[in-house]
């Protein structure tokens, strides 16, 4: 066994484990760093499959973003934690046979494909390729109208989310600026004439 296949069996083994103690922890910031932890090892495959672009950006998206504000939000909220683990050992065998019936599927799908690459030659890859330049080029040459098209969804969610946070609640103050800068001094202020009063003495 040479260390590529050292490296790959390392970070396979952690990525499993660290999958099932995100589904297992008992803690869900636990369970958000257990994920991170996944990550990483993702990330580290994907290196070992000379796919730089995809690691870095697995790290720099998920692990530096996404994972930061799932993290800062499981913080914040107040979670019922009784809640959430309710019922989780009784669909347990449920949730097995479905997890074992998709590595089934995998298994039959790759095996004929995958499992006797050794014997195919390796692929040449020449001096100055670039995986970054290839992924451009096909995301907008071969691939330009489903790119679009996920743009456009992608920006009807962001839209759709802002529109659901803007909603007008009840339960909530807020200041309407157009209705405050449309208020003339005479709205606000009333000059009262009052008389003088006198001290006693004088």
């Amino acid at each position: 066994m040479d260390f590529k296949t050292f490296l790959f069996y390392l970070f396979a083994t952690i990525l499993v484990v660290s999958g099932l103690r995100v589904i297992t922890a008992r803690n869900p910031v636990h369970a958000v760093l257990f994920l991170v932890l996944a990550f990483f090892n993702a990330a580290g495959i994907w290196l070992l499959l000379a796919a730089e672009y995809l690691a870095i950006t697995l790290l720099v998206v998920y692990v530096g973003a996404v994972m930061v504000l799932f993290l800062f939000v499981v913080m914040m909220l107040d979670i019922n934690l009784e809640s959430i683990r309710r019922g989780f050992w009784h669909h347990l065998p449920f949730g097995t046979a479905i997890g074992l019936l998709m590595v089934a599927e995998m298994a039959t799908v790759l095996g004929g494909r995958y499992f006797d690459a050794d014997i195919l030659p390796a692929p040449a890859i020449a001096p100055g390729y670039s995986n970054v330049k290839e992924l451009g080029r096909v995301l907008y040459t071969e691939y330009a109208y489903p790119f679009e098209l996920a743009s456009v969804i992608l920006l009807v969610a962001i839209i759709a989310a802002v529109t659901l946070t803007l909603r007008k609640r009840k339960d909530t103050k807020a200041l309407n600026s157009s209705v405050q800068l449309a208020v003339k001094r005479n709205d606000r202020i009333r000059i009262v004439r009052m008389a003088a009063e006198k001290e006693q003495g004088e």
